[in-house]
């Protein structure tokens, strides 16, 4: 029997050898792509791969090394598709990103739209984004937003669309489906809860705290200290204050955000009932313009894919093999497909990089539906 060490040897001969018919198989790969790219072709040939990887199969003995056999060579040919979709876009091969690059966003005499009042927390992120001297206006729903955008009657919506504690907003998620805008900017707020009544009202006088279900829940710890207060449900944090306002009892109190007793001119009776830097809301800014910043650093986007396995392990190479960093990925079921998912995901990176370049083209050609959401 050989011992460890002349095995050993044994295999580093042959993996010597495997490199070199890799690099060779890759020369030919490249090839391959000129071909394609004088003839228009498509990279692409599922039908091909496929009897390729049968045939390759029964060259094997024994249902493991077939099934590893076939494993082996999809990645083999996943990278012959990466040097292809590689070499297309260095021959500048034109891909069919429509996004248009600006030095900055276009901000002046910009009108916003964001949903709920004034003082709630998107309303905090809309300032925070654009600055206090800006034309906005409040509407109802999230789609309202969306459709304010879509009929040119806002240039810019702020939605959340993701909470550190809570989660994401599933419904931002599908809006951005249904709705063709892009995401062009984000701003991240804390949370941070302050208890609030009329002016003149001290803490003896609060009988009653209004606020949204989960800052009252947030507030938990505070409220216990006071067994004498009754903690009522509001729609949300914001109108809990504008009702306080508008009630003027002395005997009513709000928790919100410090910016809602600034805009509905309420005395803040304890700032920091609860703050967490660990809890915040990540607000989105949506545009009609599919447009980006030429410094922009994080991209959006959302893809179907064949519903086989695999299919999402060969997506995401893309991003493995042009050193892209992935930073969140998420999914939501297709309404009309029973057990299938679209998937969105974020990546550092600009539109403008050969590294992206070459992910999305990769992307756009092995799943279905691909949709740049937004570079910003």
């Amino acid at each position: 029997m050989l011992d460890l060490l002349d095995i050993r040897k044994q295999i580093d001969s042959i993996d010597g050898q495997m490199v070199a018919l890799f690099e060779k198989r890759m020369e030919l790969c490249a090839q391959v792509a000129e071909y394609k790219i004088q003839n228009g072709k498509e990279v692409l040939d599922r039908k091909r791969e496929e009897e390729k990887l049968e045939a390759l199969a029964k060259l094997a003995t024994g249902s493991f090394n077939q099934v590893g056999v076939q494993e082996l060579f999809r990645q083999i040919m996943a990278m012959s598709r990466k040097l292809q979709y590689r070499q297309m876009n260095q021959r500048g091969v034109e891909d069919k990103i429509i996004f248009r690059q600006v030095r900055a966003l276009p901000m002046q005499r910009a009108r916003v739209v964001f949903q709920g009042v004034e003082g709630a927390y998107s309303f905090t992120a809309m300032h925070s984004f654009f600055g206090e001297s800006i034309e906005s206006y409040n509407v109802e729903t999230w789609r309202d937003a969306m459709e304010a955008i879509k009929n040119e009657e806002a240039d810019y919506a702020v939605l959340p669309i993701e909470n550190s504690t809570a989660g994401i907003v599933a419904d931002i998620y599908d809006l951005l489906v249904e709705y063709h805008h892009t995401i062009v900017g984000e701003q991240i707020i804390q949370v941070d809860h302050a208890l609030m009544g009329l002016k003149n009202s001290t803490l003896a006088d609060i009988q009653t705290v209004y606020s949204h279900p989960q800052a009252l829940a947030q507030c938990k710890t505070f409220l216990e200290r006071h067994p004498e207060w009754k903690a009522e449900p509001y729609i949300n944090t914001a109108s809990a204050a504008k009702k306080v306002k508008e009630d003027r009892d002395m005997t009513q109190a709000a928790i919100a955000s410090p910016y809602a007793a600034q805009c509905f001119g309420l005395q803040i009776l304890k700032p920091h009932v609860f703050s967490s830097k660990q809890n915040s809301t990540r607000f989105i800014i949506v545009s009609r313009e599919q447009i980006y910043a030429m410094g922009a650093g994080k991209i959006s986007v959302c893809f179907e894919i064949p519903h086989e396995s695999g299919s999402l392990y060969n997506i995401l190479s893309h991003f493995i093999y042009n050193d892209l960093n992935m930073t969140k990925i998420e999914s939501r079921p297709i309404p009309e497909k029973n057990w299938e998912y679209r998937f969105f995901v974020d990546f550092e990176g600009n539109l403008g990089d050969s590294g992206v370049k070459n992910a999305l083209r990769g992307i756009r050609e092995e799943a279905n539906n691909l949709r740049i959401l937004g570079n910003y």
